[in-house]
């Protein structure tokens, strides 16, 4: 007779059939890579990310002509987004930037039917930046210090159960770094960002001068937080990859005499 009982043993106490594996810190590295790599996309998705802001800034600071910037940019996205065509590659970055290209366009005509001139024009076109590194900046901080860090729902996309992480205190505090790290970039940014654009609105700083920075801070620092943070990450990860906490297993019952 075949023995089954270590089958019928391990199926009791192990779990049913077909559950969802419980998020471990493995989970949770390989689901950051794959973010990873679909927010950055490798060195070419961050040149085409960065295209509009660049052409942009290079093209008004040396014309001062707001359609021209506005247009050279879209070209630029239009070039890219050709090329990814041609090759058959996903132009989801080139999306990316042409979403922000139209963005700042809108922000722009805003500006012109208040009676705004070029400059004015200029940095309202990079507000919606500062105003998106503002929101999720603080929907990020928000869920990590309620407990509830925005990593964690993104791991439980991973795995199928949006909630099963939460059950572990090691990995919310893996996750709740994480959250913190990723929000990083945008907070910084914003407290350079955000007080020399309200000058420069106001009139206290000089328009093009706040147009200039701004444009430094969004594109030369932005990107070098950006890529920091992503490094901070790995070496988080590999730091705290510890076993997670294990659940005492139910002790047999004894036999009737």
């Amino acid at each position: 007779m075949t023995d089954t009982s270590g089958e019928t043993t391990g199926a009791t106490t192990g779990g049913t059939t077909g559950d969802k594996p419980p998020p471990t810190v493995e989970t949770v590295e390989a689901m950051v890579r794959a973010q990873m790599a679909a927010s950055l996309g490798g060195r070419r998705g961050i040149v085409e990310a960065a295209i509009p802001g660049v052409l942009f800034t290079v093209i008004w600071l040396a014309t001062k002509d707001i359609r021209l910037a506005l247009v050279v940019g879209g070209a630029g996205v239009a070039i890219a987004l050709v090329a990814r065509l041609i090759q058959r590659s996903t132009p989801q970055y080139v999306f990316n930037a042409a979403f922000s290209i139209a963005i700042g366009y809108l922000f722009t005509r805003i500006a012109a039917n208040a009676g705004g001139d070029a400059s004015d024009q200029a940095l309202a076109y990079f507000l919606p930046g500062i105003l998106f590194s503002l929101g999720y900046t603080v929907v990020f901080g928000t869920s990590t210090l309620f407990g509830w860090p925005l990593v964690g729902f993104m791991l439980g996309s991973v795995t199928g159960d949006p909630l099963a992480w939460h059950e572990d205190k090691q990995v919310v505090k893996l996750c709740s770094r994480l959250t913190w790290v990723l929000l990083a970039p945008g907070a910084i940014g914003v407290l350079l960002q955000g007080p020399v654009w309200l000058l420069g609105w106001s009139g206290t700083l000089d328009k093009d001068t706040a147009v200039v920075i701004v444009g430094v801070l969004r594109l030369g620092l932005g990107w070098a937080l950006r890529i920091a943070s992503w490094s901070l990450i790995i070496w988080l990860l590999a730091r705290d990859a510890t076993p997670l906490e294990t659940r005492p297993e139910p002790e047999p019952e004894a036999d009737p005499a």
